[in-house]
């Protein structure tokens, strides 16, 4: 199935935890240049980086990335999303990938599977991406998002606690197993839209679990809409969030 879509990497320049993060050098280029990159390798059809600031369109700009200037005042990434795919003008039905701008080692077939998941679910709104878990320590992590997903590889929900809950396996096992059949999961934070539900939903009403588990992919499934789920086989390179994290990315790159 040829699958036609547009990679979207929305980036913004203020980070607590590391500021100016999409500009910080990895092994010669800007992260988020380093992203898209990674993006234009997948069978996009464009990649365009939604910025926040004119340093980021400059530092795109510089290396031969297409990029936006958008608001400084939106809420989140959905926001910004919204923004440039009216900027674009993108029809409703168009396929789009948010891939985010910390992300320097995605896989540009992750990118490829979850537009392709989108155009095989011609029911579902969004696409996403999980993996299987087999770390307790993941399991039971409230900072690792995991999913259940229905007979029709349809989300039915997204927790950051243990889900699914295995009663009779940890009753035998104990609170260090993990469940196998089905299999606990992962969420990976890389979604698919169609252009019209971008830019709709940012005016759909907060949900109250969505709040709750700061999830905001909830609001989504509180107002029934379907989000279509890609098992992958392997767990995704590590994004970046920290120094910490931008130290272990520039290591395995240079040892690469």
């Amino acid at each position: 199935m040829n699958t036609s879509f547009t990679v979207l990497i929305p980036a913004r320049l203020a980070s607590t935890r590391l500021p100016d993060k999409p500009l910080a050098d990895i092994a010669g280029l800007p992260m988020v240049v380093r992203v898209a990159r990674r993006a234009l390798e997948s069978g996009a059809e464009r990649v365009v980086v939604a910025g926040d600031d004119p340093r980021i369109v400059a530092a795109c700009a510089a290396h031969g990335v297409q990029a936006l200037l958008t608001r400084t005042d939106h809420a989140s990434g959905s926001d910004r999303l919204a923004e440039a795919c009216t900027q674009l003008g993108l029809a409703d039905d168009a396929i789009v990938v948010n891939v985010q701008g910390d992300e320097p080692l995605i896989e540009p077939s992750l990118i490829d599977a979850v537009a392709l998941t989108l155009a095989e679910h011609p029911d579902a709104a969004m696409s996403t991406a999980a993996h299987a878990i087999d770390s307790p320590e993941e399991f039971a992590n409230p900072n690792v998002v995991k999913t259940v997903l229905d007979a029709h590889g349809n989300a039915l929900y997204f927790s950051r606690a243990p889900i699914p809950w295995w009663r009779d396996g940890f009753a035998e096992k104990g609170p260090r197993a993990v469940p196998t059949s089905p299999p606990a999961l992962r969420h990976i934070g890389i979604y698919g839209y169609r252009a019209g539900f971008v830019r709709a939903f940012p005016d759909l009403p907060p949900a109250p679990v969505e709040a709750t588990e700061a999830l905001e992919q909830l609001r989504a499934l509180w107002h029934g809409h379907r989000i279509a789920v890609h098992v992958s086989s392997h767990a995704p390179g590590p994004g970046i969030d920290t120094p910490e994290d931008l130290a272990r990315v520039r290591a395995l790159l240079a040892a690469s």
